[in-house]
Order: structure tokens, then C-alpha cells, then sequence
């Protein structure tokens, strides 16, 4: 490959150059701060709670080993995304390797999916806890969870696998230069030569059949519990029934809002500045990642215990 200064090719491209926020540069300059703290938040709550679950034996239980694959898989995006978008706005550190291009682009869209995934496990999770809580013990075990995180790597994993090798064995002649901060599919895909129509077909296909069908999965396990518990007569039963799930939820509404708007802003993308949605798709792969821990940590008396208690060990 021969990349000139001005971005274009002579030859095969062996790397590209995320071009962060052409249009708003002054957004690098706000946003390093910002991102950056969020980024370390999210790694240092992530691995506290990781740590907390695997050392308090009281919190070894189903929903919490969820909880931890769900902070492993935050953990690996952020690692995965935040660190090259950082290397960009302080040092201008653009190029990124072919290869490791598309590294980065599988493993966000198959770590979206796997996050969605576990959503919907764990909605499963609350749904019998509240529906059929004498069954719970005999329904949820170590044995289901191991049995829910290998469909959750598999079914995602495999399913995601072509979006990257369909945009690297594309034709790219034009230009190296990505109009986004991350090695989005369409962003990269773009800029060859050849007809992309099977890679926005298969995205948009493997996209609204893996979170689509979360996300209805998810909606129909709410619509039970809230039915169920409605039912409830005993005095105060109804808030410690909700209360169960509410830190779920939070997460739930949080993750389907940012995505809903990302999608609006992708949708109206003549009305809107394109750095919008290239903005947004960064806040939720840092954002969601630092409130998860945050949010379950504060709201659940088990993990805030065994944090303090985790705490008070350290010092």
C-alpha cells in the first residue's frame, strides 16, 4: 500500500485514518477531558465489581455471574474502542492497521449483541424470580447461566463473524481516510470501489434479528412481571417486587434509548450533522459501560456490602 498525505491510494490499503469530527473539530478539544474520565470510570467501577462478586461468597449466585459477564464485556469494549479514539484527539495518532480495523469492528458489533443478549437473560432471570419465585432455585442454576453465557458468545460470536469479512474483502481504491473516530461497518465499507449492498443488507439484517428480538423478548418479560405484579395484595409487596428489577431496568431503558437515538440521527442524517451520530455511537460504548456497575452497586445492598466490606480490606 502507498498512503499519500492527502489520504488517497495508489495501491491496496494495509491501513486506514479515522478522521474524528471533520466538521466540529472544537468537539475533540471538549470531549478528551470528559471521555477520558469516563473511561477510567468505567474500567476501575467495572473491575471493582468484578472483584467484589468473585471474592464476596455471598454474591455467588446466577444473577450476579450475569452480572460479571456482563462487566467483562464492558471492559473489553472500552478497551477496544476508547483508547484509539483517546490516541486521536491528544496526539493525532490516527492510522490504525488493516487488520486491526477490523478486529475493532467485529468486536463492537458482536460485544452489542452479546450486551443485549445478557439484558435479555437476566430479564428472563427477574421474570421467574417475581412470577414463579418458589421455582426459582430449580430454574435458575449455575448450570442454566453456564448453559445462557455459551448461547450468548456462540449465537453472537457466529452470527456477527461475516460483517467484518464482508467489508475486508471488499476492493478499497479510493481514499484510507474514515469519516468516523471508529471502524464503524458502513463508515469503512464506503470507501471501496466495489457494491456494498450485501454488507448494509446483512447489517441491517443480523442487527434488527439479534437486538430486535432481545429487545421483544425483553419487553414481553416486563409486560409478565408488571402483570404479576399488579396481582400482588400483600402491603408493600408490589415495591419490593419492583425493586428487584429495578436497576435492570434503568439499564435496559438507558441501552434501548441511546440505541433508538442513534438510529433516529442515522434516520434524519440530512437534518442532522454527521458527527452526531459518530458522537453518539462513542457516549454509548463509555457511557453504558460506567453506569452498569455504578447503577447496580448503588441500588443493590449486596454488592454496595461487599464493595465496603471489600473496601475496608484494601485499607
Amino acid at each position: 500500500m502507498t498512503a499519500h498525505q492527502n489520504g488517497t491510494i495508489s495501491s491496496e490499503v494495509s491501513d486506514f485514518l479515522p478522521n474524528c469530527f471533520a466538521r466540529s473539530p472544537s468537539w475533540k478539544f471538549w470531549l478528551s477531558l470528559p471521555l477520558s474520565f469516563l473511561f477510567l470510570l468505567a474500567m476501575g467501577a467495572n473491575s471493582v465489581l468484578l472483584i467484589t462478586i468473585r471474592l464476596e461468597a455471598s454474591l455467588h449466585e446466577p444473577l450476579y455471574y450475569l452480572l460479571s459477564l456482563l462487566s467483562l464485556l464492558d471492559i473489553i469494549v472500552c478497551l477496544t474502542v476508547i483508547p484509539k479514539v483517546l490516541a486521536v484527539f491528544w496526539f493525532d495518532l490516527k492510522s490504525i492497521s488493516f487488520y486491526a480495523c477490523f478486529l475493532q469492528m467485529y468486536i463492537m458489533n458482536c460485544f452489542l449483541s452479546m450486551e443485549s443478549c445478557t439484558f435479555m437473560v437476566m430479564a428472563y432471570d427477574r421474570y421467574v424470580a417475581i412470577c414463579h419465585p418458589l421455582r426459582y432455585p430449580s430454574i435458575i442454576t449455575d448450570q442454566f447461566v453456564a448453559k445462557a453465557a455459551v448461547f450468548i458468545l456462540a449465537r453472537n460470536g457466529i452470527l456477527t463473524v461475516p460483517i467484518p469479512i464482508l467489508s475486508s474483502r471488499l476492493h478499497y481504491c479510493r481514499t484510507n481516510v474514515i469519516e468516523n473516530c471508529l471502524c464503524a461497518n458502513m463508515s469503512v465499507s464506503r470507501l471501496s470501489c466495489d457494491d456494498v449492498t450485501i454488507n448494509r443488507l446483512y447489517q441491517f439484517a443480523v442487527g434488527w434479528t439479534l437486538l430486535g428480538s432481545d429487545l421483544i423478548l425483553i419487553f414481553l418479560s416486563y409486560t409478565f412481571i408488571l402483570r404479576a405484579v399488579l396481582r400482588l395484595k400483600a402491603e408493600g409487596a408490589v415495591a419490593k417486587a419492583l425493586s428487584t428489577c429495578g436497576s435492570h431496568f434503568i439499564l435496559i431503558l438507558f441501552f434501548s434509548t441511546i440505541l433508538l437515538v442513534f438510529v433516529l440521527t442515522l434516520v434524519v442524517k440530512k437534518k442532522v450533522s454527521p458527527d452526531v451520530p459518530v458522537l453518539l455511537n462513542i457516549l454509548h460504548h463509555v457511557i453504558f459501560s460506567a453506569l452498569n456497575p455504578i447503577v447496580y452497586g448503588v441500588r443493590t445492598q449486596e454488592i454496595k456490602q461487599g464493595i465496603q466490606r471489600l473496601l475496608k480490606k484494601v485499607w
